[in-house]
C-alpha cells in the first residue's frame, strides 16, 4: 500500500514533508505492539494518527477505545480506566468493567495523558509492565491485553522536571514518539483541509455551494490557526452555512477571520481607549482627539522610516523592516517626501513587494512586516486585484 493509498484509507490529510514522515512512521509502527506516544498541540488530529495506527494493526477487528484523560475528575479516572466492585464507594450500586478490559484485545488511546494524576500514573506503569490491575474495591487480580497508545499537548519532558509526571512512566510510553506539527508549519496542507471539510459538510447537509476562490484559499492558508485543524474546520462551517449560495472570495473571508492576528489576544475596540472617567464629556473628547492626531503623526513618521529615501523617489527595491537598519531608514524633515500623498505611497509600496515576489502575497506581507490579513484588506482598499 503506497502512502497516498494509506492517508485516504484512515483520513490523514497532508502532502508536507512533515506530514509524510508522520505517515512514514506510522505505517511502520502500526503492524507492532509497541506503545506510542503522539505529542503536538491541541487540535491537530493527534486521535486520527492513533485511529491509522489501530486501523492498520492486527488489532483492528477489536475495538478502540478513546479516554481524555483531562476530561474525567481525578477522583473517577482510576474507577473509570480499571473499573469498580459494587460498594466500593458510594454510588457504585453494581460492579462496573473499567476501560482497559473493555478494550481487551484492542487498542486503550490515552488522550492529554499528561493530566493524569500521579497516583493513577503508578497504577498504569504496573498495567503497561506486566499487564495486569485491579478495579476500585477488588482484592483479585485482572488481566488485558491491550496496545496502548498515549498523546499530549504538553511536553512531557516539562512535566517530568516539574515533578508533574513519573520519569519511568515516560520512559515506557515514548517506545516511539510521534510527533504532528500544527498547522502554521505545513501551510501547504491548508488548502487540502479546506476542500475536505467543504466536501464533506456539502454533502452531509444538502448544500449548494460554489466553492472558495483562490484568494480566498490563500487568506485563510496565511492564518496562524492556533486552534489548528479544529478551529479551521469549524470556520469553513460556519462560512458555508452563512454565506450559502455563493462564491466565497477573500472579502467575505475577512468577516469570519478573529479580529486580532493572535487569537488569544483580545483586541480593544478602539486603540485610543481607555479614557479615564473621571473627567467632563468636553476633556474626554478633547482627549479622544489629541490621541487620534498622534496616532495619525507616528503612523506617517513609522512609514517614512519604513519606506527610506529610495521609495520616496520612486526607485523602491524592497523594504525588509527585519534588516533596514537605521542609516538606511533616515527621513529629514526636508525630504521630497513630506508632501507625498500617504495613500500613494502604501499603494506603491505593496506593488513593489508582491511584484517583487513574483505574486506571492505571503512572501511579500512578511517583507512589509505586516500580516495577511492587513494586506487583503490594503489590496481591497486600494483596488489593486489585478497586482
Amino acid at each position: 500500500m503506497t502512502q497516498e493509498e494509506f492517508q485516504e484509507q484512515f483520513g490523514i490529510v497532508g502532502k508536507s514533508p512533515a506530514m509524510k514522515q508522520v505517515v512514514a512512521t506510522v505505517m511502520r509502527v502500526a503492524p507492532t505492539d509497541v506503545t506510542v506516544l503522539i505529542s503536538g498541540e491541541s487540535g491537530v488530529g493527534k486521535e486520527v494518527v492513533a485511529r491509522a495506527i489501530h486501523g492498520a494493526s492486527a488489532r483492528s477487528d477489536k475495538p478502540m477505545v478513546a479516554v481524555n484523560c483531562g476530561a474525567i475528575p481525578e477522583g473517577i479516572l482510576e474507577s473509570e480506566l480499571f473499573g469498580h466492585q459494587r460498594g466500593a464507594f458510594t454510588g457504585a450500586v453494581e460492579s462496573r468493567k473499567g476501560y482497559f478490559e473493555i478494550a481487551d484485545g484492542g487498542t486503550l488511546f490515552l488522550d492529554e495523558i499528561g493530566d493524569m494524576p500521579l497516583p493513577t500514573q503508578v497504577k498504569l506503569l504496573r498495567v503497561i509492565e506486566t499487564g495486569e490491575f485491579m478495579r476500585v474495591g477488588s482484592s483479585s487480580m485482572q488481566t488485558s491485553d491491550v496496545r496502548l497508545i498515549a498523546a499530549s499537548n504538553k511536553s512531557l519532558e516539562e512535566q517530568v522536571a516539574r515533578g508533574n509526571f513519573r520519569q519511568d512512566l515516560y520512559f515506557r510510553l515514548r517506545s516511539v514518539s510521534i510527533y504532528v506539527p500544527p498547522l502554521r508549519e505545513r501551510r501547504e496542507d491548508i488548502p487540502l483541509f479546506i476542500e475536505q471539510f467543504a466536501d464533506e459538510f456539502v454533502k452531509r447537509n444538502k448544500i449548494n455551494f460554489p466553492g472558495f476562490t483562490r484568494d480566498a484559499v490563500e487568506a485563510l492558508a496565511a492564518q496562524d490557526w492556533p486552534g489548528n485543524v479544529r478551529e479551521l474546520k469549524n470556520l469553513v462551517e460556519s462560512v458555508i452555512v452563512l454565506e450559502r449560495g455563493n462564491q466565497v472570495n477573500s472579502e467575505a473571508v475577512e468577516k469570519y477571520l478573529p479580529r486580532s492576528d493572535n487569537f488569544y489576544v483580545a483586541e480593544p475596540t478602539s486603540r485610543f481607549l481607555p479614557v479615564r472617567v473621571d473627567k467632563t464629556p468636553e476633556e474626554s473628547e478633547r482627549e479622544l482627539i489629541l490621541r487620534a492626531l498622534w496616532e495619525i503623526k507616528n503612523d506617517i513618521v513609522d512609514l517614512k522610516n519604513l519606506i527610506g529615501p529610495a521609495a520616496l523617489r520612486g526607485n523602491l527595491s524592497l523594504p525588509v523592516p527585519r534588516h533596514f537598519s537605521e542609516r538606511d531608514a533616515e527621513v529629514s524633515d526636508s525630504s521630497d517626501g513630506k508632501d507625498l500623498n500617504l495613500e500613494e505611497m502604501e499603494k506603491h509600496l505593496i506593488k513593489t513587494a508582491i511584484q517583487k515576489f513574483h505574486g506571492n502575497k505571503r512572501l511579500a506581507a512578511e517583507a512589509l512586516g505586516i500580516s495577511m490579513r492587513s494586506l487583503y484588506r490594503k489590496l481591497q482598499e486600494y483596488k489593486l486585484r489585478d497586482v
